[in-house]
């Protein structure tokens, strides 16, 4: 029985992620690299970036850069690489021969159809399909004549009693049987390595010491365990996360809304907030929802890693995401605001200070779309409809505002001065707030609903708000 154990105490923490760029960076696939390098950070250890390009046909250049942009807007540094498999083409040759040597790893003249023949008898049979092991060398065997036209693969020779066994540090002790694994092809006819033996030399190679991943890779791992155990290499920890689900209970897919981990910038959602609350889907500090991401290095560990499937819930992201909004620069908002502000027609110049309008209306804002499209009342000319204008602009309540106008035009500029100034225009009318209130919205914003007045009228301007009043009265 092959069993992987602890590491000793001592050891330094390698962990890595190791995507396959065959399309964005998912949000299963964040979270696997989030968890990888808050361990890393966490022990002071080493966080490895690793691209596992080797499917031709599938891997694009673009889907490498769109791994390493959302790698980079979570904030998620690596220390090492990336590395690219296709570059290490030489290496896997090299373990490939020192294995055909070692007797480990045996030449396989076997044609795709004969190996399709032969697993069609073992399900006629009743069996495991896998290939019977024709050109396996054994003690006293005599192979077949090898045919002249014919590439071989080379095949991994995988023990054929025992179990493997490790004890995976989400999932618990888990066994399976060598009698359930093939002897698995550890290199193609053109020379070209696969997926398992390429991830056990790099994880040999890497010296990494977790390796942390979704759980559709379980039964990669006893492969690539009996793959580092023949070439002598010493066996990480494995940890195989549950996968995510949406909130109907199924694989998250895109019915769910955004699955790529850059959707979700374009629609207004910042990193730390996309970090805090990935940390939670599968993992968790007491009762602890909210924490900073020096935090969550600080108390991450693989013990509070959860066995079950976590249900990814956008309310609770976008909770977290206006706390997180709130919590903002103002100036940084502004900068991530102001182009879509622009595509929708905002005219800055002349305009009030866009970071102090975003820091009045970032309360309500689950987004910074959100935020950008209610702030643009600020930054366009007023436009109130014909039956607001009838019922709030009226005859009766235009001498009042013409009071306020001469009152505004030498009142101090600052909040508490023009809301008592108001009160003032208020009870000389006998009036209360929403008579005047109402139509000086209308006035300068063409909206009923907006900030307390007095806010507003402050970030206007003296001579924005004076000019705006002129054409009503």
């Amino acid at each position: 029985m092959t069993t992987a154990s602890a590491l000793p105490v001592h050891t330094h923490v390698r962990t890595r992620f190791a995507p396959s760029p065959t399309g964005y960076l998912h949000l299963g696939g964040a979270r696997t690299a989030l968890y990888s390098w808050a361990y890393a950070r966490h022990f002071g250890g080493t966080f490895v970036l690793r691209i596992e390009d080797t499917d031709l046909e599938r891997s694009t250049p673009e889907a490498v850069q769109a791994i390493i942009e959302g790698m980079k807007w979570l904030g998620l540094d690596h220390d090492e690489g990336p590395f690219y498999q296709m570059q290490r083409m030489d290496r896997y040759r090299e373990v490939v021969a020192q294995m055909l040597e070692q007797g480990t790893a045996y030449l396989c003249y076997s044609s795709p159809e004969e190996v399709e023949a032969m697993r069609e008898r073992m399900r006629a049979a009743g069996e495991k399909p896998r290939y019977d092991g024709t050109w396996r060398p054994e003690a006293g065997k005599t192979l077949p004549a090898v045919p002249a036209d014919r590439k071989p693969v080379v095949r991994f020779k995988n023990p054929l009693d025992g179990d493997v066994t490790w004890d995976d540090v989400v999932k618990g002790t888990i066994t399976i049987s060598n009698r359930e694994l093939d002897d698995l092809v550890i290199a193609r006819p053109d020379g070209t390595p696969t997926y398992n033996f390429c991830v056990a030399v790099d994880d040999w190679d890497m010296q990494i010491t977790h390796v942390i991943r979704g759980d559709d890779h379980v039964n990669n791992t006893p492969r690539q365990i009996n793959i580092l155990r023949a070439i002598g290499a010493p066996l990480p920890l494995y940890g195989h996360l549950p996968m995510i689900l949406g909130a109907d209970g199924e694989k998250l897919s895109k019915r769910h809304g955004a699955v790529s981990v850059m959707d979700y910038p374009a629609q207004g959602f910042l990193p730390e907030a996309m970090l805090n609350y990935l940390a939670r889907l599968g993992w968790s500090h007491g009762d602890d929802e909210v924490f900073s991401t020096a935090q969550f290095c600080e108390w991450f560990n693989l013990n509070h890693l959860s066995k079950s499937a976590a249900q990814f819930n956008n309310e609770k992201l976008a909770w977290l995401n206006n706390h997180y909004i709130k919590q903002a620069d103002n100036s940084r908002l502004a900068e991530l605001a102001r182009p879509q502000m622009l595509d929708a027609g905002a005219v800055f110049e002349g305009a009030p200070d866009l970071a102090l309008v975003l820091g009045m209306m970032k309360e309500r804002a689950n987004t910074v779309n959100e935020l950008a499209a209610a702030s643009l009342l600020f930054f366009r000319e007023p436009q109130p409809e014909a039956a607001l204008v009838e019922q709030h602009i009226t005859v009766t309540i235009k001498p009042v505002l013409a009071q306020f106008a001469e009152r505004i035009a030498t009142v101090e500029w600052s909040k508490e001065a023009v809301a008592a100034m108001i009160k003032e225009v208020l009870a000389a009318n006998t009036i209360k707030m929403p008579l005047l209130a109402m139509p000086l919205r209308l006035i300068l914003t063409g909206q009923l609903q907006t900030p307390a007045i007095d806010q507003v009228v402050v970030l206007f301007g003296r001579e924005t708000v004076l000019s705006r009043l002129a054409k009503w009265l």
